[in-house]
C-alpha cells in the first residue's frame, strides 16, 4: 500500500483549518493508497488544539513549530516529517480549502496511468462567496467558478496567471493536461521528484515560492499535470489577510524581483530593475520597502512582521 501525507500550515484560522481536516477525511478512501494528514502549527498565537484531532479514515498529526517560518518552511517541515513517515506522495495543501469526496479517487487513477513522472495540481474553484466578482453570478454559478486550471506565466513583465479564473467552469477544461507552473494552494509530489530537486527555497518565505519549485521541477526533466477530475475550493487567501493586503503587496513585490532574477530573460530582468527603481520614488511604503530588502538581500522573512498586516 503506497502512502500518501497531507500538509496543511495553520496559523490563527482555526475553523479553516478544522474544516480542511474534515474535507480530507471525507474523501472516499482508495484501497492502496494510505492517508495522513500533518497540520503544521506555525507558532500560531491561536494554536490548533490537539484534541480535536482524531478520524477513523486518516492519520493525523501535528507539528508545532517554535516560529513562524512563513510558508516556505512550515511547508518544508511538514514535508519532511511526512517523507520520514515513509510517504510515497506529498501533497501540501492551503489551509482555507476544501476538498472533493472524490479528490483522493482522481489522484490514485491518475498514478495508475503510469505517465513520465511529474507533480499534479487540482483544479480549484473559488469556495461560494470567495469570488473576485461575486455579484456576476447566479446563485446556481457559485461554486463552480474558477480559481486555477492550469497556470502561465508572462515572462515580458514576469507576471503569472491562472488560466480561466473568473469563468464559470462549462467544461472548457476537462482534460488532463501540462501546465507551466503548479499552484502552491495545491501541489502533489512523488518522493522521487523532492529527493532530487528539494522543496521550497527559504528565501521566499511566501509567494512566488510554487512557481520557483515549478522551474526547478521543469528543468530537472520533469512533468506538472492539472489534472482536472480532482477538485477543491479556496476561500482565497484567508490565511494571508485577504487579497491586496499589506503582507501580499510586500513580499508578491519583493519575490516577483528575486524570481525574475533568476528565470526571466535579459530584457525583462532590466524592465524589473527598473520598476523597482521607480517604487523607491512613486511606490507605496511596502512596495518601497519590498524593493529596499531585495537590494540588501534581506530575503527569508525580511523586514516585514505580522503586526503590520494589521497597519
Amino acid at each position: 500500500m503506497k502512502k500518501i501525507g497531507f500538509v496543511l500550515l495553520h496559523y490563527r484560522d482555526v475553523a479553516n483549518t478544522k474544516a480542511c481536516i474534515d474535507s480530507l477525511c471525507a474523501m472516499v478512501p482508495v484501497a492502496d493508497l494510505q492517508l495522513s494528514i500533518y497540520v503544521i502549527d506555525n507558532n500560531s498565537p491561536d494554536p490548533f488544539p490537539s484534541e480535536t484531532i482524531s478520524h477513523k479514515n486518516a492519520r493525523i498529526y501535528i507539528v508545532r513549530n517554535t516560529e513562524n517560518l512563513g510558508y516556505t518552511g512550515g511547508m518544508n517541515s511538514g514535508i519532511v516529517r511526512a517523507l520520514k513517515d515513509g510517504s510515497e506522495y506529498v501533497a501540501v495543501l492551503n489551509n482555507d480549502t476544501i476538498i472533493d469526496k472524490h479528490f483522493l479517487t482522481a489522484v490514485a487513477a491518475f498514478i495508475r496511468e503510469k505517465r513520465p513522472m511529474g507533480i499534479l495540481v487540482p483544479k480549484i474553484y473559488f469556495y461560494p462567496g470567495s469570488e473576485f466578482h461575486y455579484e456576476r453570478y447566479k446563485e446556481a454559478e457559485r461554486g463552480k467558478v474558477i480559481w486555477y486550471a492550469g497556470g502561465i506565466i508572462d515572462w515580458d513583465n514576469v507576471l503569472a496567471s491562472h488560466n480561466g479564473v473568473d469563468e464559470v467552469d462549462t467544461g472548457q477544461f476537462a482534460e488532463v493536461s501540462e501546465t507551466t507552473f503548479a499552484t502552491g494552494c495545491c501541489i502533489i509530489f512523488p518522493k522521487e521528484i523532492l529527493d532530487q530537486v528539494g522543496m521550497f527555497d527559504n528565501r521566499y518565505y511566501l509567494y512566488y515560492e510554487d512557481i520557483d519549485l515549478s522551474m526547478r521541477i521543469k528543468r530537472a526533466g520533469y512533468h506538472l499535470y492539472f489534472i482536472p477530475d480532482a477538485i477543491m475550493w479556496h476561500k482565497n487567501a484567508k490565511s494571508a489577510g485577504g487579497s491586496g493586503s499589506l503582507l501580499q503587496e510586500y513580499f508578491i513585490t519583493r519575490n516577483r524581483m528575486l524570481f525574475a532574477m533568476k528565470y526571466a530573460p535579459y530584457r525583462a530582468k532590466l524592465a524589473i530593475l527598473r520598476e523597482g527603481f521607480s517604487y523607491l520614488f512613486r511606490g507605496r511604503t511596502w512596495q518601497k520597502r519590498a524593493v529596499i530588502d531585495f537590494f540588501l538581500q534581506r530575503l527569508g522573512k525580511g523586514t516585514f512582521r505580522i503586526e503590520h498586516a494589521k497597519n
